[in-house]
């Protein structure tokens, strides 16, 4: 059989979506794809995700080793394609998990689904069974498990002996999995792991830590991001293990769909345009304008925010700075496009009905709707407490919008700052500024609209942003180069390796006041030398 890697993820785009995880890994399986991997995604069988796919079939029942509700539906596995791309998918279908209204992960109140330990531990146990062999599936070559969602499969492989290499990738350390202890019994969980060296978190279970501890390589989004993530601050409780295991963590930065996100040939604008000629983004700047029932004028400058409303994406701050910069620039518009914490959607909405000529709000997303925010803005407000990479402010720089982004995570390595010269700074793309303050916030929007002003530099941001190559040539090469590392099947491109983040030699006590050893790897399931490194500390 031919060698294969098996993604195991909560979403995958265009099937499932519910924010950048499912952009990148099926922008990435279909890179990948392209350049001759052969990529397997195993994904829930969320019926919609089932119904969009081309060419689904039965592979028949599959065992889950764990205890499901009296009444549940019999678990079988589905193969199809990606509609797009071709990319084989595979869904655990089971209506009793999967089958129900909200989102992929809420009800339709906004509440975390009571069973999602059950539902993703579902989605690990297939995972395992396909890398033992026990389906018609071939047996991958490599495991590459996206997120909390996905973290158990590692754990769950070295627990049934099986050799296959795993890649965790954190695409945001903030959300782990973290469920009650009496549920480990029922997920199948080994009781040897349930200890601060293996998954346990103050009394709790964390699925992202069975991924981190147990996974060969790990890896993050962007290089920013996977230094802030060894400390304190960024490591949202779980540095001291990342710090114990930086020998084997990297960073691949994400890169987008350079053809779902290009003005050139994007249909769902009224106009497109590129970057020698900007005469369309006109016409979506006044589409947007409309669209929100705000004065139609291509000369005001019209400030864009299309991100989660809640407290990571600073919508807390964003709210009060707006607010404020609407008192000193009386010629600016705002338009937010975005859905999170009731509270900050109402204020928001409240902010628009105080001033509609100049506000406009939609509550929600829609893919439309995201591409006509990016191509008809001047610029895109994203300010964030953390960020594991930013794909928004890359989004906004394709279609010419300049970004005024925090200077936290992947905004850090691909948003570089015009600063406040005679001229934009060289290779400049957009606007950065520091902390977490309204003032902070308001300044950068001041600076922006002062370089809005001086059209021929404004220009050069926008071609700047528009030209840099945020495709996914070179990701796709460093992942092939680690898959190939850890995999020989799979060492059939040759291209540069992975970039390490650091070599680590010594750290930092972890708290707790024991000293953790750097080791390349998690030997067994049975406590380790890794001390104090491993618990949650």
């Amino acid at each position: 059989m031919n060698a294969n890697t098996l993604f195991v993820a909560a979403e995958a785009q265009p099937l499932a979506k519910t924010g950048g995880l499912a952009d990148v890994v099926g922008g990435l399986a279909r890179a990948l794809l392209q350049r001759g991997a052969d990529v397997t995604i195993l994904i829930p069988g969320y019926p919609r995700a089932i119904a969009a796919a081309r060419d689904v079939r039965s592979l028949g029942a599959i065992h889950l080793p764990m205890a499901l509700p009296p009444g549940h539906s019999p678990a079988r596995l589905l193969q199809g394609q990606m509609p797009d791309s071709g990319v084989r998918v595979v869904f655990l279908d089971c209506p009793s998990l999967y089958d129900r209204p909200g989102s992929l992960y809420v009800d339709a109140t906004g509440r975390d689904f009571c069973d999602n330990a059950q539902r993703f531990a579902a989605l690990a146990h297939a995972a395992t069974a396909i890398a033992a062999g026990e389906t018609p599936l071939p047996v991958p070559s490599l495991v590459h498990a996206h997120d909390w969602h996905a973290a158990l499969t590692p754990l769950l492989m070295r627990t049934r002996g099986l050799r296959t290499p795993t890649v965790c990738t954190i695409h945001n350390l903030a959300f782990q999995g973290v469920f009650p202890m009496a549920v480990a019994g029922p997920l199948g969980l080994p009781p040897e792991s349930l200890t601060p060296d293996g998954i346990e978190f103050w009394g709790k279970i964390n699925f992202l830590k069975a991924g981190i501890r147990y996974a060969d390589r790990i890896t993050t989004v962007s290089h920013t991001y996977a230094r802030e993530i060894l400390t304190p601050h960024f490591g949202h409780g779980l540095d001291g293990l990342l710090v114990h295991r930086a020998a084997v963590l990297g960073a691949i930065p994400n890169g987008v769909d350079t053809d779902t996100w290009s003005p050139r040939t994007d249909r769902l604008l009224p106009q497109c345009y590129d970057a020698r000629n900007l005469a369309g983004k006109r016409a979506c700047k006044a589409a947007l304008q409309q669209r929100h029932g705000l004065p139609v004028d291509a000369d005001r400058p019209l400030i864009a925010m299309g991100s989660r409303l809640t407290h990571q994406k600073m919508a807390d701050v964003a709210l009060d700075a707006i607010a404020l910069a609407l008192a000193t620039h009386t010629d600016a518009q705002f338009v937010i496009l975005g859905c999170g914490d009731p509270r900050l959607e109402a204020a928001f909405c409240a902010l628009a009905q105080r001033h509609p000529q100049r506000v406009g709000v939609a509550i929600g997303y829609r893919e439309e709707d995201a591409h006509l925010l990016h191509a008809g803005a001047d610029m895109l407000l994203h300010g964030s407490r953390f960020e594991p990479f930013g794909l928004t402010p890359v989004y906004a720089m394709r279609y010419g919008t300049v970004p005024i982004v925090s200077r936290v995570g992947g905004l850090a390595d691909t948003v570089r700052d015009v600063g406040d010269g005679t001229a934009p700074a060289a290779r400049a793309n957009g606007i950065v500024f520091d902390g977490e303050s309204v003032e902070a916030m308001c300044a950068a929007m001041t600076r922006g609209l002062g370089w809005y002003g001086r059209q021929r530099h404004w220009r050069s941001l926008q071609r700047t942003g528009m030209q840099t190559d945020f495709g996914w040539e070179g990701p796709a090469r460093q992942y092939l180069a680690m898959y190939g590392s850890l995999a020989p099947a799979l060492a059939h491109v040759p291209v540069v390796d992975v970039e390490a983040v650091a070599a680590a030699p010594t750290v930092q006590p972890a708290r707790g006041g024991r000293r953790p050893v750097a080791v390349p790897d998690a030997p067994a399931l049975s406590p380790s030398d890794a001390g104090a490194a491993a618990t949650p500390a």
